[in-house]
């Protein structure tokens, strides 16, 4: 057997690695699906999210027949705001309007989680409520020159510099990371539960 995780994200590597510390001998091997990641039409944000998840995870499967057993462990975030999604900024002045949205207002972080071993598939969607102090134009253009913006969600890293603007979160901080770790101990612990079973 063999868990994989279906991202290139080193914030997701360092999670899943705590997330899986109290399984025996746990160790994972990562791969980078390419998927296509629109939303469709009249998709609800949580739905977008957990399908992209189940994409990855089922991505990442087809990139690892070659490994003993895989079970393949994919995630996905958005930030939701006024019921809009903000994805990843397209340049810096995307970067920047996302962040002037996001001063001194409260939004939604949804990461969705998925695991499948080519037979079976589970999820979990986990939602957490992030709210921003107020920015100034400065702070924004600041932030966005660092470069840390332009490859996460929403336009922010709350591990990183960006969380100097988080004021108060109410969830799970890990999800906001990139992979909430309660959530993905449970699946781990029901995927191997359920291979028990057979």
């Amino acid at each position: 057997m063999t868990w994989v995780l279906a991202s290139s994200s080193p914030r997701r590597k360092e999670l899943l690695a705590q997330a899986g510390f109290t399984q025996a001998q746990f160790q994972f091997v990562q791969v980078s699906p390419d998927i296509d990641e629109s939303q469709l039409a009249l998709e609800t944000p949580s739905a977008y999210v957990t399908r992209l998840a189940l994409e990855k995870a089922q991505a990442g499967l087809a990139l690892s027949r070659h490994l003993p057993h895989p079970k393949v462990i994919g995630s996905d975030t958005i930030v939701v705001l006024d019921g809009q999604l903000l994805g990843k900024p397209t340049d810096p002045q995307d970067a920047e309007r996302m962040l002037t949205s996001l001063s001194g207002r409260t939004h939604t972080v949804m990461t969705a989680v998925a695991i499948t071993n080519g037979k079976r598939a589970l999820s979990r969607l986990c939602q957490t409520q992030v709210s921003f102090t107020s920015l100034s134009q400065q702070d924004i253009a600041k932030y966005v020159a660092t470069g840390e913006p332009m490859d996460k969600a929403g336009a922010y890293g709350i591990q990183g510099l960006g969380g100097c603007f988080v004021s108060e979160i109410s969830g799970s901080y890990s999800s906001v990371v990139g992979l909430p770790l309660v959530e993905t101990r449970a699946l781990l612990a029901a995927m191997m539960e359920q291979d028990d079973t057979l």
